[in-house]
């Protein structure tokens, strides 16, 4: 095992500190002993971002086991020369991607991809102050100022190939509901939090997708801890006319980033035809 920026320790040394801060999740046994460490020396752990909160993207890996992603990557792709999977100097992998709070306590989660900066300086105030910081468990479309005629789309989801329909320069009100213009936005399954009052909006609160008029990616997780965005998602895509087996791939695409705390893991081999 090898520390330090170049290399150069044998040892993982971590003062002590009053707040420590980890970004990433964890998928090596060198990323677990940090985080343990980190949980022995720090007196308030924060989760930085989803990778942390949730597994992020590089836990859609979860949906397969370790020796299918090694096929795939050293032995299978195209780009890369076939060898042998490397393992000098390299900590072993874990069975799959962990989100921090799998492995020790977090005090304070931050997600986001990337995380909110005012929920960070939020956060860091409050813990200065003694004050407690959590996200309120609202949607993404709570805080959508995007205009909701409640009327069923219908007709086939639309791919991001095609611009959704807005009027740039003029208040959000004037732009209908993504979901109603027939595209896949995670808004309804997904924790509001990511919005600022910039931009066009005369002050209100814009989601940070929706300001960049693209639907929501789901990156802040689901509203509520034991809920499950894939499932919630499907009754949401229904409720507007939408045909939810239309959306290709729906297992990575619903858990883009939350695939940790066992929400994606391999699932078992189909018996082949004729067995």
């Amino acid at each position: 095992k090898y520390y330090g920026q170049t290399g150069e320790r044998d040892e993982l040394e971590i003062p002590e500190a009053d707040v420590g801060i980890i970004s990433g999740g964890i998928r090596n046994e060198k990323e677990k002993h940090v985080a343990n460490e980190m949980r022995k020396k720090c007196g308030t752990l924060i989760a930085l971002g989803s990778c942390a909160c949730y597994g992020g993207i590089p836990a859609l890996a979860n949906m397969f086991p370790i020796e299918a992603l090694y096929q795939k990557v050293y032995r299978d792709s195209k780009t890369t020369d076939s060898a042998d999977t490397p393992t000098d100097n390299l900590p072993p992998l874990l069975d799959r991607v962990y989100a921090i709070d799998e492995v020790v306590d977090v005090d304070v989660r931050i997600p986001g991809c990337p995380t909110n900066p005012d929920l960070i300086v939020t956060a860091l105030t409050g813990l200065l102050e003694g004050k407690p910081f959590e996200l309120p468990e609202r949607s993404v479309c709570d805080e959508c100022p995007l205009k909701r005629e409640k009327k069923a789309s219908g007709g086939e989801i639309k791919r991001m190939l095609e611009s959704v329909e807005f009027k740039q320069g003029v208040p959000w009100d004037h732009t209908r509901c993504f979901m109603e213009q027939g595209y896949l936005c995670l808004g309804p399954v997904t924790l509001a939090g990511c919005g600022s009052k910039e931009g066009n909006g005369n002050g209100v609160t814009v989601p940070r997708c929706i300001k960049g008029y693209m639907p929501c990616r789901g990156c802040f997780g689901p509203i509520r801890k034991g809920a499950n965005p894939m499932v919630d998602m499907m009754g949401a895509i229904s409720s507007i006319g939408l045909d939810a087996k239309q959306v290709e791939d729906r297992r990575a695409l619903l858990n883009r980033y939350v695939g940790a705390h066992n929400r994606l893991r391999p699932l078992p081999a189909r018996p082949k035809k004729g067995s």
